[in-house]
C-alpha cells in the first residue's frame, strides 16, 4: 500500500507543481538592478520590487510586465522601451521619470505621484489612476 502511495506521489506531484504560480523574472537581472540600478533590456517579468530604491536606474528596453512595484521610487528613472503592461505601481514615485514609448497598458498606479513624466509615445489602456497625483504629465482621463 505504501509502495503504491508513493508512486502515486512520485508520478502526480509534478502535475501539480505545474499549476502553481512561477516567477519568470531572471533573478541574476534583479540582482543586477538592486547592486548597480542598471539593468538594459533586463527580464524582470513579475518580479517583486516592493519599496525598491530605484532612483536614476536604467531600464531602457526591460521587461517589467506583471512586476510589483509598489512603494516604488523611480525618480529620474529612464523606462524608454520598457514594458510594464500589468505592472503594480501603487504608490509609486515617478519624478522626472522617462515612460516614452512605454507600454503602460493595465498599470495600477493608485496613489501613485507622476510629476513631470515623460510618457511621449507611450501606450496606455485601462490604467488605474485612483488617488493618484498627476502633474506635468501629459496623462488624461477621457475622451480624445
Amino acid at each position: 500500500m505504501r509502495l503504491n502511495l508513493l508512486a502515486t506521489l512520485l508520478v502526480a506531484t509534478p502535475l501539480f507543481m505545474g499549476a502553481l504560480p512561477a516567477n519568470a523574472e531572471n533573478p541574476e537581472h534583479v540582482q543586477q538592478l538592486l547592486e548597480t540600478r542598471a539593468c538594459f533590456r533586463c527580464d524582470l517579468s513579475g518580479a517583486d520590487l516592493t519599496n525598491a530604491h530605484l532612483i536614476g536606474a536604467d531600464l531602457r528596453d526591460a521587461n517589467l510586465q506583471e512586476a510589483v512595484l509598489v512603494g516604488a521610487n523611480l525618480e529620474g528613472a529612464d523606462l524608454t522601451g520598457a514594458n510594464l503592461q500589468g505592472a503594480n505601481l501603487t504608490d509609486a514615485f515617478l519624478t522626472n521619470a522617462s515612460l516614452n514609448e512605454t507600454n503602460l497598458s493595465e498599470v495600477n498606479f493608485t496613489d501613485a505621484r507622476l510629476y513631470d513624466a515623460d510618457v511621449s509615445g507611450a501606450t496606455m489602456h485601462n490604467i488605474n489612476l485612483t488617488g493618484a497625483e498627476v502633474f506635468g504629465t501629459n496623462i488624461y482621463v477621457g475622451g480624445d
